[in-house]
């Protein structure tokens, strides 16, 4: 099987984030994960998730997020070339 690697922003409300979700992810998926960027607030929580594995297993992480109220956008990557 191929692995790849997709980036996300996940956003949730605040009081998600007293719930360690990306640890009940990794221990639910086979997925290696990355967290590139987080910040929360008292309003809202945003962390840019880098997911490694195989792309079916990343699509159900994702399906995961959103039934918990995470809010997950894909994050695209321009490549620039010289």
């Amino acid at each position: 099987m191929t692995k790849e690697s997709k980036r996300y922003w996940l956003t949730f409300p605040a009081d998600r984030a007293k719930r360690p979700l990306i640890w009940e992810m990794s221990k639910t998926f086979d997925l290696i994960f990355n967290v590139r960027n987080a910040s929360v607030t008292e309003q809202v929580g945003i962390i840019a998730l880098e997911l490694t594995g195989e792309q079916k297993i990343i699509a159900a992480a994702v399906k995961w997020f959103q039934k918990r109220g995470v809010k997950v956008d894909p994050i695209e990557l321009d490549v620039i070339e010289s």
